[in-house]
């Protein structure tokens, strides 16, 4: 029975954490966007530029001139003729790789800006914190090279047409 006293005044005795809302705020680091959910939404951005990057390097690479890789050189020719519609070009090889970008960054990164000395008001911190997900960095990775690759070929179109 003495245990058990000396129990019951121990936790009589005990301190309660003092919670302050304002601080808990600073403290815990929220993405803006879900990691897995930014990376299968980035997947469908990715796939029909790479699609189309695929069916370009084994049509000119590999000379296969079968179905699918044709079909897809067929449809862009068709696009082309159809006028107001030549910039779906830029927007599937160009938009979608950077949306996907901008998505996979907002859900690893973590900002953080708090003040460091109460006494000094504009005294501040920024904390950049990278939050390390395989998926969503190799999708930015991805669409990085989708858009410079589009970069490149748009300057060394641009060069060729004016030669």
């Amino acid at each position: 029975m003495k245990n058990n006293d000396d129990f019951l005044q121990q936790m009589e005795n005990l301190k309660v954490p003092d919670v302050n809302p304002s601080q808990h705020q600073n403290t815990v680091k929220m993405a803006i966007m879900n990691a897995e959910r930014s990376a299968a939404l980035g997947v469908w951005l990715v796939a029909v530029p790479c699609y189309f990057l695929l069916c370009v390097f084994m049509f000119y690479f590999f000379h296969l001139r079968m179905g699918w890789f044709a079909a897809m050189f067929t449809l862009m020719s068709g696009l082309a003729k159809t006028p107001f519609i030549d910039v779906l070009g830029p927007i599937v090889l160009f938009f979608l790789p950077i949306i996907c970008i901008i998505i996979n960054v907002l859900s690893i990164l973590h900002v953080q800006v708090q003040h460091i000395d109460p006494s000094r008001r504009k005294v501040k911190e920024l904390r950049i914190t990278v939050k390390i997900k395989r998926w969503n960095i190799l999708l930015i990775l991805i669409s990085l090279a989708i858009v410079f690759v589009f970069i490149s070929y748009v300057m060394t179109e641009s060069i060729s047409i004016n030669n």
